[in-house]
């Protein structure tokens, strides 16, 4: 590998990679989002090389200060993926030997490996990302309940195959919408469960002899614990399918609702009529008010 280079492997290598090889492994682009936990995990890794006696005192307090200068430059925009790095790990990496020098910050590279880095990182980016929409979709039951409470009596036609078939009461319908959404909540707290555990101390597949505390990081980073095995910690991704099937099944809720709001606000159905806040016109035909908001 050439001695400009940023990657984090070579060993063997002659020269570096072809330029096309190189632009198909970049992936910058795309996991810069999980730049905030890659700083997070090298501080927690920074601690547990000084506990294992790999880092001094006075190293390990520079280390942490220039990382936190370094995520405050991330967050700033002033830190930036350069055009030669391969991927978040390895800019954030060049960023703080950059900033304290190889002789401490190429330190960091010690008991670790970009398997164990990105397998945690994405299971904390994951938490967090449910998390928000969590937050997001009991917003969206509260409203319904809301709306139930403020309309109690309120009678409307329960239909089948979009035919009259039963009356049945707003605050019911309503609650049908809640009920669904609750289940979505309860899905994404019984993944969290599953996501709790660190894949970091598994290095690429089966640890470090370094006396390393991998339970130490979990805790540092918020885990409930260190995983159990460390090939099916760095190898695995099903929670990120589940995390798929998770936000699928929340957009096909969500969805269910916006057609709804859309059938009602029909003339046809005349059911609600939308705010002008959140409608839309037509360019042509000035007496439309369009429920865009609920298609999009």
């Amino acid at each position: 590998m050439s001695s400009e280079s940023s990657a984090l492997w070579g060993g063997r290598f002659a020269s570096g990679p072809d330029a096309v090889m190189a632009a198909l492994s970049k992936s910058t682009q795309f996991d810069w989002v999980l730049a905030p936990y890659d700083i997070a995990g090298s501080r927690a890794h920074a601690r547990v090389l000084h506990g294992a006696g790999l880092l001094t005192d006075a190293q390990l307090e520079a280390m942490l200060d220039e990382l936190a200068r370094l995520e405050a430059d991330v967050a700033s925009g002033t830190f930036v993926a350069a055009p030669e790095d391969e991927d978040v790990h390895t800019a954030l990496e060049r960023g703080l030997i950059e900033r304290v020098g190889d002789e401490i910050g190429g330190r960091l590279r010690a008991g670790r490996s970009r398997n164990d880095q990105i397998a945690t990182q994405l299971r904390m980016w994951l938490r967090d990302t449910l998390r928000a929409v969590v937050r997001g979709v009991t917003g969206v039951v509260d409203a319904l309940l809301i709306q139930g409470r403020r309309h109690p009596d309120a009678p409307m036609p329960g239909r089948t195959h979009l035919q009259h078939a039963q009356p049945v009461l707003l605050a019911h319908h309503l609650g049908a919408h809640a009920q669904a959404l609750l289940r979505d909540v309860e899905r994404c707290r019984d993944l969290d469960r599953r996501l709790s555990y660190s894949p970091y101390g598994s290095g690429a597949l089966a640890g470090t002899s370094l006396g390393l505390d991998p339970a130490a990081v979990a805790r540092d980073l918020g885990f409930t614990d260190a995983v159990d095995n460390s090939i099916d910690g760095t190898a695995s991704r099903d929670l990120a399918a589940e995390g798929a099937l998770v936000l699928a099944m929340i957009a096909v809720d969500l969805s269910r609702i916006a057609e709804e709001v859309i059938l009602w606000a029909t003339a046809e159905f005349g059911y609600v009529t939308l705010a002008d806040a959140w409608s839309t016109g037509s360019s042509i035909m000035p007496q439309k008010k369009n429920p865009d908001v609920a298609e999009l």
